[in-house]
This record gives structure tokens, C-alpha cells and sequence, in this order.
């Protein structure tokens, strides 16, 4: 009589596909079968093998001496698909996966067909998936191949990962292998631009804020045009790094080639620290919040490279003072939707000295604006 107590951890990893009465049978009859050689637990593997259960194994456990490996890993980051000529003058397509479970985590190349699972969005971030591949050592490490031979299936169990956010506050330049969870502020504007080799690419910049502070993040191409998430909503970033904007000399975060970002349902708490009117000093950025109390009209003019321009200059009140705030390019359009007495919400503008040294606004590219009642 086969100890139910012994095969129940088998039992379970077959997810449903026969009852526990049907399970213990047939380990039942396989120890029979076997005449005493096996044990229960022994048996139970080997009904679960026939019935196609591989045995699977944690990320850390991943050896070069296992040719074949069997996982369950969440997946938090999904690269771009990558065309190459093979030497036969065929095409090949690759793209690469970063996953995870509550080990360590691993880099997984999709070749050729299974790179379909990713072009139609039947892979993402955040998903749980079972992994049959074959190890190889690459530029990086250990890392899964997933061809002909392997194969990839959706788990319905949430895996818990080891990766531990960082807080914006701590991050600094030069820093990689970032990971954080961030609330989105802004999620920026789609601006195209031509590379060198004649192609179009797309790019924004997302602001990204948690309780210790706020940062920037740059996403460009397929994840500029549709990045999945908007402002207010919360999102997990993996694999990214940390540089200096040689313009503003702050510092923004960059997506890696293993990187990703997708909304997660974590909660996150940021409320933007907003400077009262009399305290804005000169050569830094402020965010404020008042009442319009002044509007003028839109002016258009031409750089010195011969683009066309516009602005328009307002003035905000709170308790504390008034201030002029410079509206530049398309900022400048608001004021045909603001009136004297109009709530707004200026984020990231920033402060210079303007005529007969008073302080002034600047709110541009990296500004953003929010009518809070009109």
C-alpha cells in the first residue's frame, strides 16, 4: 500500500491531469510492475515521466554539465528579434529572454521560429513560463537555447523572483544591472529622428518617480510607440543603467540590450515635492503649483538653423509670490486653453534670471504641465 504522503509533491507538479486516486493507483501498479526494484516516491517520478512530466530544476542549479534543462521562470525582460545571414545564406532570427525564479536568473536565446512567440505578444514580461532547452556557455555566462528540440509553455503559478529594487535616490552614474519598481509622472512625447545609415527611430523620455525621489528614462523604438502603460500607473524595470545627461548633468537611466520595462500591480508612493514661489532660486529645476494670474500671447520665431519656433509667457501666483514662466514650442499652444485664475501644476521647469534680474520659468522639452482646472 503506497503512502499517498510520499508521491504527493509529484502529484503536484502534474497540475490536475488525473485525481489522487488515479495517481496512487497506477504508482501502485508500477511498484508491482517493478517487483520491489523502485520504491513509491521512485515510481510516482517514473507515471509522471510517462505522462510527459519533466522533472524541472531551479535557476541555480543550471550547470554546463546538464545538456538539457527543465525550468519554471517569470520572465522580466524581452529584447528586440535580431535578423542574421548564416553561412548557408539563410536568415535567422534570435531574440533573448531574461528569466528568473526565486534563485538567480539566466539568459534565454529564442532561435528562429520561436522567436514568433515574442512578434505576436505571446510573451511578455511578467509572465510565468516552463523552459525545455539546451545549455550553452556565451559572452555573458550560461545561458538556455531554446531551437527545434526545446520548447516553451505558460504556467499558470505566479513565480517569486529574487531580484531586489533599487530606490532612485541611491542610483547613480555608471551604475548597470539596474532593477525598480517606479511610479510613471510622465510618460514624455514621441520624437522622430534619422540615424546615420538613412533609417527613422523613435524616442521619448519617461519620468519615473518612488518616495525617495525621480528619474528619467529613455526608450527608444518599439518601446517609444507603444510602451504598454501610461501616466499614473505603476511599472518594473529590469536590466537597465545609469548615465549623465551631458545637457541637464543629471543622471537618467538607459535599457540594455536585456532590458525591459512593462506595469506591474506593485503599489508605489511619490508625490511631487513642490517649491513654494518666494523660495525659487536661479540654475536649478523647481515644480510649483498656483493660479494664472497673467497670460500674454504666442510669438513664433526662427533658430539660428532655421527652424521655426513659438513661445508664449505666463504668470503663476500661490501664496508666497508671483513668477513669469516662459512656455517654449508646443508648451506655448496652453495658453489658448488657460484663463486668468486657471489651476496649474508646472513640473521640472526650469529657473534663470530673466529682465532686471528677477527670477523667471523656463518650461521646455523636459518640462511637464498640468491644468488642474481651467
Amino acid at each position: 500500500m503506497v503512502d499517498f504522503a510520499e508521491i504527493e509533491e509529484v502529484y503536484k507538479r502534474l497540475e490536475g491531469k488525473l485525481t489522487r486516486d488515479e495517481f496512487k493507483s497506477k504508482v501502485e501498479d508500477k511498484v508491482t510492475m517493478m517487483n520491489g526494484l523502485c520504491d513509491s516516491k521512485t515510481a510516482a517520478m517514473l507515471v509522471a515521466s510517462e505522462m510527459g512530466l519533466n522533472e524541472t530544476i531551479k535557476i541555480k542549479d543550471i550547470a554546463a554539465d546538464k545538456s538539457n534543462v527543465v525550468f519554471i521562470a517569470r520572465v522580466t525582460a524581452v529584447g528586440d528579434i535580431r535578423e542574421f545571414s548564416r553561412d548557408n545564406d539563410t536568415t535567422g532570427r534570435v531574440v533573448n529572454l531574461t528569466l528568473a525564479d526565486d534563485t538567480g536568473s539566466i539568459r534565454a536565446a529564442l532561435w528562429d521560429e520561436a522567436c514568433d512567440l515574442v512578434k505576436i505578444g505571446d510573451i511578455k514580461m511578467g509572465q510565468s513560463l516552463k523552459v525545455k532547452g539546451y545549455i550553452k556557455q556565451g559572452q555573458r555566462g550560461l545561458e538556455v537555447n531554446v531551437g527545434k528540440g526545446g520548447g516553451i509553455e505558460h504556467v499558470e503559478k505566479e513565480v517569486a523572483v529574487n531580484i531586489k529594487p533599487q530606490k532612485i535616490a541611491d542610483i547613480k552614474t555608471g551604475m548597470n544591472g539596474l532593477n525598480l519598481i517606479a511610479k510613471v509622472i510622465d510618460t514624455g512625447k514621441v520624437r522622430t529622428f534619422a540615424r546615420k545609415d538613412g533609417t527613422t527611430g523613435k524616442v521619448t523620455n519617461v519620468t519615473l518617480g518612488d518616495d525617495t525621489g525621480k528619474i528619467r528614462i529613455t526608450l527608444w523604438d518599439k518601446k517609444a510607440e507603444d510602451p504598454g502603460f501610461k501616466a499614473g500607473e505603476t511599472v518594473e524595470i529590469t536590466n537597465a543603467y545609469a548615465r549623465e545627461n551631458t545637457f541637464s548633468n543629471q543622471t537618467e537611466l538607459q535599457l540594455g540590450s536585456g532590458g525591459g520595462i512593462a506595469k506591474s500591480s506593485a503599489n508605489v508612493d511619490y508625490s511631487e515635492p513642490l517649491t513654494p514661489i518666494a523660495d525659487i532660486g536661479i540654475n536649478s529645476a523647481y515644480s510649483v503649483s498656483g493660479h494664472v494670474s497673467g497670460l500674454d500671447e504666442i510669438r513664433e520665431f526662427e533658430r539660428p538653423d532655421g527652424t521655426k519656433s513659438k513661445v508664449s509667457n505666463i504668470y503663476v501666483s500661490d501664496d508666497t509670490g508671483r513668477i513669469k514662466v516662459a512656455l517654449w514650442g508646443e508648451h506655448a499652444d496652453l495658453v489658448n486653453e488657460l484663463d486668468i485664475g486657471s489651476e496649474i501644476r508646472i513640473i521640472d521647469a526650469f529657473a534663470k534670471s530673466g529682465r532686471n534680474e528677477e527670477v523667471e520659468l523656463s518650461a521646455g522639452a523636459r518640462t511637464g504641465i498640468q491644468i488642474i482646472r481651467k
